[in-house]
C-alpha cells in the first residue's frame, strides 16, 4: 500500500490531542516550511559537540534503538526515522545542532511540526525544545507532549505557544525562563515508560508566521490564592516579553468571577472589568484584580472562585487562577482536640475519590499537569532517586514542594500533601547538604549516640528544605555482600542492625510523636520489610539483577530471629512508616511457596500490624505493586488488602486512582480496609502539624552544610574507618613523612559518597560540596605526592597511602554478577603493587562492601576498610593522621573469596579472611596478661551483666577483644575466628559474660 492511503487527515486528528494538531498550515501568506531533519541522512548519528542525533537513558537497557529506515510509506523522501524501546527509567533522543556553529532562529515561525507513526498505545511522548545558553546541552528546555492514541502517520503540528517551561530539571539551572526562538539548538523527544514498543517519525520542520502571541504573554504569581472567609484575594496579572521588550500591540486583558463551589452575593462580591496593557508597555509590568470574600458564621469546607482569564493579544496563562475560600468552623481543624478526634471527623466527610487520593503517592516530574494533586485528590508526592527542582538549592526545593501544597490547598478539605525523599545518608538528592556515611560505616562505628545524631542532622536538613518524611533507615540484615544494596544495612547481625536504632528518635524525636510538629524532624520509615538482606542470590528475576528483589528462603525460626527482629524494635520507637520489599518471602516448610512481600498478608497484616502493633501506614515501594502476579486491578486489589496504606504508583497515579475507585464500588476491597488506610494517613499529617502549617518552615535552612553538621558528619567518618591490619605500626602517619598518595578514590567526593548521592545511582567526580580523603589528607599532613594512577616516581617517600575500591551504584544494578564484582580494577590493582613493592603502604577500601584482597594481602602493611565515608574526607584523614583512633569495627564478616558467600556470624563453618566485629585500634595501650587477664575480665563482664551495665559490659568486653585480636594477629583461623565473631553478637545483646568466655576460646585457638 502506499503511503498516501495510510496519511489521516487533518480533520481526523485536529483536537485529539492537547497541545498538538496537525495538517498543513492555515493561511495564504504563510512562508515555507523549514527543514529541521528529514532523516534521509543528512543528519549523521553522532554526540555532541557535532551535530547529530543520539539516544540517552536511566540506565544501559533504558536508550531506545534507532536506524534510517526506508519506507514505502515514507510521509517525506524515502526514508524514516525509526526505531524500539522498552523503558524502565527514562529513555529518548537528541538532535542537537552543532556547538562549533551558531544556534538557530526559530523566531519567525509559529511553531514545529513532524509526522509520527502512530501505535494507538495509549502513551503520552514527550517533546523537547532547547532555547538559549551556549549549546544543545546547556540549553533550557521546553517542553509539551502528545499522546499516541493512532494507528499510522499522521502529522503533529505544535505552535510555539503550547511549549512550557520544564521545571523538573533543566541542564544549567534555568536562563531566564523565557522561550526566545532565536538561539535554539535542537529538540529531544522521550520515549513511554513501561511499555515495550517501537516507533517512527518523519520529517521534522518548522512552519507558520510568528505573532506577538509567541514574544508576549500574560501570567498571574500563582495558580490559587487561599483566603481567610471574609478577606480578600489580590490577584496580580503580569505581561511579560520574550527578550524583556516592550509591547508592539495592545493585549487586553478580561476578567471574572464565574464558576467554582463558592456562591456568588454569598461566599463572595462577584468581580468583572478588562484591564488593558498598552502598545509599548514595559515587559514585567502588573496589575493587580481583588476578589473580596464575605463572612458567615457557619462552619464550611472551601469553596473555589475562578477568575476567568480572556487575553487578546498575548498568549493566555495555561489556566485560570483560582480564589480558595479556606475551610473553617469544622471540627478537624481544631489543634485543639486530640488527633484521633479529628481524623474521625475529617474521614466522615470525605467520598470515596478523596480517599483514594489520600492513598495514591506520585512522582512530582511525572505529573501531567500541577492540577492534578487537586483533580486526583493525592495524598503524597515524592521525589525519585535524582529528581530534583532546578536549581538544585534549599531555596528551590522548599519553593516547588510549597507550590505543590498550595495545590493541594484547592480541594475540599485542604488536607496538605506528605512529600517524601530517601535521605538514606543525609538529604543526599541536595547539592550542598551534609553527606553522611552510608549505614553500613554508622554500623562499623558501633556507636548507638552517633547513629542518632546523624539522623538528628538529616532530619534538620530535609525539613529545611520543606519535606516532611523520609524513606529511611534501612533495617535490612544483609546476608550475601553481592548484593548491590549492602552499604544501605547497618550490618549483618540483627543485634547491631538494632542497635543502631536510634537513628529513628534522631529522625522523628519522641517515639510518641509528639516532636513531629517541630522544624527540625521528621517521619521516618523502616524499611524494607521484611527480609530483603536475605535474598537468594541467583533468584532475582528482575531485569539483569542477580540478587536484589529475589527470594528469600528461610525457616520460620529464622525469620523471626534475624529479620523481623529489628522491625519489633522500629515499633517500639514509634516509626511512622514501613515499607514493604521487593523481594519475596519463601518459609520453607509452610507450603506456599515465595510470596511477594508486597502481596504478603500474613506478614503485614498479621505480623506487623497486628502483632507488633504497628499503628503508622505502609507505603508501599516505587512501582511495587506491578510486581504481583495477575492484571493491575489484580495488583491493587491484592496489595491493598495485604494492608498496604499507600501505593507508591510514580507514574501511575490516574489509573490507579480509578482502579482503587472501581474495586471498592465492586466490593473486591472494603470500605473498612479503606478508612483504615486512609486514618492511619491522616493520623500522621495530623502528628507533623500539616494542616496548621503546610508549608516550608526555612528557618533552618542555614544550617544546611554548616559546620556544625558536618562536625557530626566527619566524627562518622572517622569512627566508620575499620583497621583490619597494622603491620609495623605504619599507622598512624606522622606529618614529618613525605607520603605518596595514588588510587582511584582518593580524591574523588563522587565515589566516596556513593550511590544515592544527588542522583540515585551516584556519580564520579565532583558532584557535590566536600572534602575528599585526599583534600583532607594535605590539611592534616605535611609533603604529599598525589599520583593517581602511581605512574610518578615513587622514591624519596617514607610511606605510601593508596585509596581504591567501588565506583558508585544503588539497588540491582550494583548486584555482583550484573556487571559488579568484589575485586579491585585492574588500575587499583597496578596502583597496590607498585606502591606497595616501592616502600612500606596503606590500602583504603573505599567501598559499600568487603572487597576481596586475595594474594596481595601480603604485600600491604596497612589495611583499612574505609566504607563509603560520606563527604567529610577529614574525618578518614583524622584517624590515618593519629588526630583521632581507630575504633571501627567490621558489620560484616570479610571473605577470603566469593567462593565462601554467602558467610556471616555464627555460620557453623566460618573461615573468614576477618571475622565479624574485627577493628584494630591505635593510640591505645592493648590490655597484656593472657589468660589471667582474660579470667579477671570475665569476673568483671558477669558483673556488669547482672548490674545491667552496659557502658562497664561494652569496656570490658573491647578490653579482652583487643588482648585476643593482638595474640591473633595476621594468623586469622577457623578455630579463632567462630568464636571471636560470636563474641561481637553476644556483646550487643548484653551477654557480656558470655561474650568474654568466646574470646577466651579464641585467644585459646589462635
Amino acid at each position: 500500500m502506499r503511503r498516501t492511503a495510510l496519511l489521516v487527515s487533518a480533520t481526523l486528528l485536529t483536537g485529539l490531542l492537547p497541545f498538538a494538531v496537525a495538517g498543513p498550515a492555515s493561511g495564504a501568506d504563510d512562508p515555507a516550511p523549514v527543514p529541521v531533519d528529514n532523516f534521509e541522512g543528512e543528519i549523521p548519528f553522532a554526540n555532541p559537540p557535532a551535530e547529530g542525533i543520539f539516544t540517552w537513558g536511566s540506565d544501559t537497557d533504558d536508550p531506545p534503538t534507532l536506524e534510517l529506515a526506508a519506507r514505502d510509506d515514507a510521509p517525506q523522501g524515502e526514508k524514516v526515522l525509526s526505531g524500539t524501546y522498552d523503558i524502565s527509567g527514562y529513555g529518548g533522543f537528541t538532535h542537537d545542532f552543532a556547538f562549533d556553529k551558531p544556534a538557530h532562529d526559530w523566531s519567525a515561525s509559529k511553531g514545529i511540526r513532524f509526522w509520527w507513526d502512530g501505535r494507538n498505545n495509549g502513551k503520552k511522548v514527550n517533546f523537547e525544545l532547547k532555547d538559549g545558553g551556549a549549546n544543545g546541552e546547556a540549553s533550557e528546555l521546553w517542553t509539551t507532549s502528545f499522546t499516541d492514541d493512532w494507528t499510522g502517520w499522521k502529522q503533529l503540528e505544535i505552535p510555539f505557544t503550547a511549549f512550557t517551561y520544564r521545571t523538573d530539571y533543566q541542564p544549567v539551572g534555568g536562563i531566564d525562563q523565557i522561550l526566545g526562538l532565536t538561539e535554539m539548538w535542537g529538540y529531544a523527544l522521550t520515549l513511554p515508560v513501561g511499555v515495550q514498543d517501537r516507533f517512527a517519525m518523519d520529517g521534522v520542520e518548522l512552519y507558520g508566521k510568528a505573532d506577538q502571541a509567541l514574544r508576549a504573554n500574560v501570567v498571574t504569581d500563582a495558580a490559587v490564592y487561599p483566603v481567610k472567609e471574609g478577606r480578600s484575594a489580590a490577584v496580580k496579572i503580569t505581561v511579560a516579553t520574550t527578550g524583556s521588550a516592550p509591547i508592539e500591540d495592545p493585549v487586553t486583558v478580561a476578567y471574572e468571577t464565574a464558576g467554582g463551589t463558592g456562591e456568588s452575593g454569598k461566599d463572595y462580591t462577584p468581580v468583572q472589568g478588562e484591564l488593558t496593557f498598552p502598545a509599548g508597555t514595559a515587559s514585567g509590568t502588573s496589575r493587580t484584580v481583588t476578589v473580596p470574600t464575605l463572612r458567615d458564621k457557619a462552619g464550611e469546607n472551601a469553596e473555589t472562585v475562578p477568575l476567568k482569564l480572556t487575553v487578546t493579544g498575548a498568549k493566555a496563562p495555561a489556566e485560570n487562577p483560582q480564589v480558595v475560600i479556606d475551610a473553617h468552623g469544622l471540627p478537624y481543624l481544631d489543634p485543639k482536640l486530640p488527633v484521633k478526634k479529628r481524623v474521625a471527623d475529617l474521614l466522615s466527610r470525605m467520598s470515596l475519590a478523596e480517599k483514594a487520593g489520600q492513598m495514591t503517592q506520585a512522582e512530582r516530574g511525572a505529573l501531567t499537569t500541577p492540577g492534578d494533586i487537586a483533580a486526583y485528590d493525592l495524598g503524597s508526592l515524592l521525589s525519585g532517586g535524582g529528581s530534583t527542582p532546578t536549581p538544585n538549592t534549599p531555596e528551590a526545593w522548599a519553593k516547588m514542594i510549597d507550590d505543590f501544597q498550595l495545590r493541594a490547598q484547592a480541594t475540599r478539605f485542604q488536607i496538605p500533601l506528605i512529600y517524601g525523599v530517601d535521605a538514606v545518608h543525609g538529604h543526599n538528592n541536595l547539592v550542598g547538604a551534609t553527606i553522611m556515611p552510608h549505614n553500613i560505616g554508622i554500623g562499623a562505628t558501633r556507636d548507638p549516640q552517633l547513629a542518632y545524631e546523624t539522623g538528628k542532622v538529616t532530619a534538620a536538613e530535609v525539613r529545611a528544605t520543606g519535606i516532611p518524611w523520609d524513606f529511611a533507615p534501612c533495617l535490612c540484615v544483609t546476608r550475601d555482600e553481592r548484593w548491590g544494596r549492602t552499604y544501605e544495612s547497618f550490618g549483618e547481625d540483627p543485634a547491631l542492625v538494632e542497635s543502631m536504632e536510634t537513628v529513628i528518635q534522631g529522625l522523628q524525636g519522641a517515639p510518641s510523636g509528639k516532636d513531629l510538629k517541630r522544624n527540625d524532624k521528621v517521619l521516618a520509615t523502616a524499611k524494607h520489610f521484611v527480609a530483603d538482606g536475605g535474598t537468594e542470590y541467583g533468584s532475582s528475576t528482575t531485569g539483569t539483577y542477580t540478587i536484589d528483589q529475589g527470594i528469600t528462603k528461610v525457616t520460620r525460626q529464622e525469620l523471626e530471629a534475624v529479620h523481623l527482629a529489628p522491625y519489633q524494635d522500629a515499633v517500639d520507637r514509634g516509626v511512622g512508616t514501613v515499607m514493604p520489599s521487593y523481594s519475596s518471602l519463601d518459609i520453607l516448610g509452610d507450603s506456599e511457596g515465595p510470596v511477594k512481600m508486597h502481596a504478603d498478608a500474613a506478614m503485614i497484616n498479621g505480623v506487623l500490624k497486628d502483632r507488633m502493633g504497628f499503628d503508622g501506614f505502609v507505603i508501599s515501594d516505587w512501582q511495587a505493586i506491578d510486581q504481583i502476579p495477575g492484571d493491575y486491578a489484580s495488583d491493587v486489589r491484592t496489595s491493598v488488602n495485604a494492608g498496604l496504606d499507600m501505593i507508591m504508583v510514580p507514574y501511575a497515579y490516574k489509573d490507579f486512582h480509578k482502579t482503587l475507585s472501581d474495586e471498592v464500588t465492586a466490593g473486591r476491597i472494603s470500605g473498612k480496609r479503606i478508612d483504615d488506610a486512609v486514618s492511619r494517613i491522616l493520623t500522621q499529617k495530623f502528628k507533623l502539624g500539616l494542616f496548621e502549617k503546610p508549608f516550608a518552615d526555612t528557618s533552618g535552612a542555614s544550617e544546611i552544610g554548616s559546620a556544625k553538621h558536618r562536625a557530626v558528619a566527619r566524627e562518622a567518618a572517622a569512627e566508620s574507618q575499620v583497621l583490619l591490619k597494622n603491620a609495623g605500626g605504619v599507622l598512624p602517619l606522622k606529618k614529618s613523612q613525605k607520603v605518596y598518595v595514588a588510587g582511584s578514590n582518593a580524591d574523588d567526593i563522587g565515589n566516596q559518597a556513593g550511590g544515592w548521592t544527588i542522583t540515585w545511582q551516584g556519580s564520579s567526580g565532583k558532584i557535590t560540596d566536600g572534602t575528599t580523603i585526599l583534600e583532607g589528607m594535605r590539611k592534616a599532613g605535611s609533603a604529599v605526592t598525589y599520583s593517581k594512577d602511581a605512574s610518578a616516581p615513587t622514591d624519596g617517600h617514607d610511606v605510601g597511602v593508596v585509596v581504591v575500591g567501588e565506583t558508585p551504584y544503588a539497588e540491582g544494578i550494583g548486584d555482583v554478577g550484573n556487571g559488579n564484582d568484589l575485586v579491585f580494577s585492574a588500575a587499583d590493582r597496578a596502583a597496590v603493587d607498585k606502591v606497595c613493592g616501592a616502600m612500606k603502604c596503606a590500602v583504603l577500601i573505599v567501598s559499600g562492601r568487603p572487597q576481596l584482597v586475595g594474594d596481595q594481602l601480603g604485600d600491604i602493611d596497612a589495611l583499612v576498610a574505609s566504607w563509603l565515608p560520606g563527604t567529610e574526607g577529614d574525618g578518614v584523614a583524622d584517624v590515618l593522621y593519629g588526630k583521632r583512633a581507630f575504633t571501627g569495627q567490621l558489620p560484616l564478616t570479610w571473605p577470603k573469596s566469593e567462593a565462601q558467600l554467602p558467610i556471616n556470624v555464627g555460620d557453623s563453618s566460618y573461615d573468614p579472611q576477618f571475622p565479624y566485629g574485627w577493628g584494630l585500634t591505635t593510640l591505645t595501650s592493648v590490655p597484656g596478661g593472657g589468660t589471667s587477664a582474660l579470667k579477671a575480665l570475665a569476673v568483671a563482664a558477669a558483673v556488669a551483666e547482672k548490674a545491667g551495665s552496659e557502658t562497664a559490659g561494652r569496656a570490658i568486653v573491647t578490653k579482652a577483644r583487643l588482648l585476643v585480636q593482638q595474640k591473633m594477629g595476621q594468623t586469622i583461623t577457623a578455630a579463632s575466628a567462630k568464636p571471636f565473631a560470636d563474641a561481637d553478637h553476644l556483646l550487643l545483646t548484653g551477654r557480656y559474660g558470655q561474650a568474654v568466655a568466646k574470646l577466651t576460646a579464641a585467644y585459646r585457638a589462635a
